[in-house]
């Protein structure tokens, strides 16, 4: 019998497909009934079926078209209202756009006539329906209909907004029942605003004026995206309404101004820290947003490769010496610092963290936030935590040589310590050292592992495919044609599981330095950065533009990204 799969099973047709085996499809049959899902569905929760796979069989069976990645991209916002929210996640289905005189569709399920009734009533025309995979319908749903919330939620606030002409030289500017009124426009955007940017997991947002529009941008995945524009003229009010929930001097425009805000909204506690500095065009507002919540990383989810990782764990369970990472701001450095005690913590050890601020909450650790406005410094807390018998500490960050000295003197004395400090490599960081003030043989006794790390995004798994670097591209990392050949190139297409940037999540690059006779004698002489790099090099260390290199091989991360975040030596 001639094998037909518009008229077979669809497990017979997975399995012509050679997708799954037939002991896995009766296993799924068994299965389906406690999962309460559909054949295909059930396998592919089992993780023996993709869902590409799925509609690949699904086209064969039923003879739909299957929806592109490429055609979620850039859907009329129009189009897509005409099926209210509610009824699109109910029923899974997306209106894509208008064709002749229907409406194409996309359905997870374009067999249920019932929903191809109520369409065909709903709309009034005739519907086409396409088929889509559950978890691109899911984003795609979120995305567009998010659009059209917050779209809506904008023009309501600048809707209700009562616009006046402000002076530049008055020190004063006044809202209108900003801090009593609730409904108040401009406390319903700046809502908007924190609730959406926490949504999307973003750590930074900026409110900046340009010369017509107020435009907001999230930093999602280390990268800057605009996700409105707001008129100028409800820039001064946005402004002053963030000052007054950051308890910052209102009619203050001339100096730069920092405070914080604690906020819980319905999905968790933020500490939001405030920075706001003037500008030409008016004042812009940056805020850092810190989770409350439960630290959830380990070490293991951070990106370390084996090698580095196990160096890592042995030095730090050492019982004393220092343990510096360095990067500039927002490379994770904070991350691995407390993956790396929630890692050695035991009911046996005394752990004190300083820090400023605390950005992560620790279980059965004792967290000091500095607060300098009222004279609780670094320096003061840490001479403070030497009277309460620890055993780790954590520095935040060594800012000065006031600091830098204490954890030299904390770890002389028997204790481990952690801390962070701004530079570009590990080398680097000993010189710097040196350049704070403290003496060369101090730094060469007391410290253990020096690393540097950055964060690379990572390759939306949605939409990754191949990729033919340019001849620029192989030169600027250092790779001849013969060494790229033997690499299978990546990047990500864009899809609307990564909002059409090709990444998706971040990964840690780590350039490990371990202090050994050598450089520690190197270090003793004055601390040469060349040498110390030569040595450290000849000791196997891993450098982070290799690091990089690494995970582009690996299919993690793309040759931008690597030219993006090192430099080749």
């Amino acid at each position: 019998m001639v094998y037909n799969p518009q008229f077979a099973r669809l497990g017979e047709i997975l399995v012509h497909e050679a997708y799954v085996t037939e002991d896995q499809v009766k296993e799924a049959l068994l299965k389906q009934g406690n999962f309460g899902l559909k054949l295909g569905e059930t396998l592919i929760k089992l993780g023996y079926l993709t869902e590409n796979e799925l509609l690949s069989a699904l086209h064969q069976q039923l003879g739909y078209d299957v929806v592109q990645d490429k055609e979620l991209m850039d859907i009329d916002i129009d189009i897509v209202s005409l099926i209210p929210e509610p009824y699109a996640l109910e029923n899974r289905v997306l209106a894509l756009r208008e064709e002749g005189d229907g409406i194409v569709i996309a359905m997870a399920d374009p067999e249920n006539l019932n929903v191809l009734d109520s369409l065909k009533k709903l709309l009034g025309k005739r519907i086409k329906p396409v088929l889509i995979g559950d978890t691109s319908l899911h984003d795609a749903i979120e995305k567009y209909y998010k659009s059209i919330r917050t779209t809506s939620q904008v023009e309501d606030a600048v809707g209700g907004f009562e616009f006046v002409a402000v002076d530049e030289d008055e020190n004063e500017i006044t809202i209108s029942a900003v801090a009593e009124d609730v409904d108040a426009p401009v406390v319903k955007l700046i809502n908007l605003i924190i609730n959406e940017a926490i949504k999307a997991g973003a750590t930074d947002i900026h409110i900046e004026p340009l010369t017509k529009i107020s435009r907001i941008r999230y930093r999602v995945d280390g990268a800057l995206r605009e996700v409105m524009t707001p008129p100028i003229g409800m820039h001064a009010s946005l402004i002053s309404l963030v000052k007054v929930m950051s308890k910052l001097n209102i009619a203050e425009r001339r100096l730069p101004q920092d405070g914080h805000i604690s906020l819980k909204t319905s999905m968790k506690s933020v500490d939001v820290r405030v920075s706001i500095t003037p500008t030409v065009l008016g004042e812009k507002v940056v805020m850092r947003l810190l989770d409350k919540g439960e630290f959830g990383f380990k070490l293991t989810t951070l990106g370390f490769e084996k090698e580095d990782m196990e160096i890592f764990k042995k030095i730090i369970r050492r019982p004393y010496g220092i343990i510096i990472v360095s990067g500039p701001t927002g490379s994770g450095k904070s991350t691995t610092l407390h993956a790396a005690l929630k890692e050695i913590q035991n009911i046996e050890s005394n752990i004190i963290t300083v820090e400023d601020p605390v950005e992560y909450r620790l279980e059965g650790v004792t967290q000091i936030e500095t607060k300098e406005q009222i004279g609780l410094t670094f320096g003061s807390a840490l001479r403070s935590v030497l009277r309460q018998d620890p055993d780790i500490v954590l520095i935040g960050e060594i800012r000065d040589e006031e600091t830098a000295d204490i954890a030299i003197k904390f770890s002389l004395t028997g204790h481990l310590v952690f801390t962070t400090l701004h530079a570009n490599d590990a080398p680097s960081t000993i010189t710097r050292m040196i350049d704070i003030g403290i003496k060369p043989y101090l730094v060469g006794s007391s410290l253990s592992l020096v690393m540097a790390q950055r964060l690379v995004r990572k390759i939306c798994k949605y939409c990754v495919k191949d990729y033919i670097p340019t001849e620029q591209e192989l030169q600027d990392i250092g790779l001849t044609p013969e060494e790229a050949s033997k690499i299978n190139f990546k990047i990500g297409a864009g899809c609307v599981h990564c909002d059409n940037t090709g990444y998706s999540g971040r990964e840690g690059i780590f350039e490990l330095l371990t202090i050994n006779p050598e450089i520690r004698k190197i270090i003793y002489e004055g601390g040469n950065q060349d040498l110390i790099r030569d040595a450290a090099l000849k000791n196997n260390m891993r450098s982070l533009h290799d690091a990089a290199i690494i995970k582009m091989k690996n299919g993690i991360t793309t040759i931008k990204e690597v030219i993006k975040m090192t430099v080749v030596e």
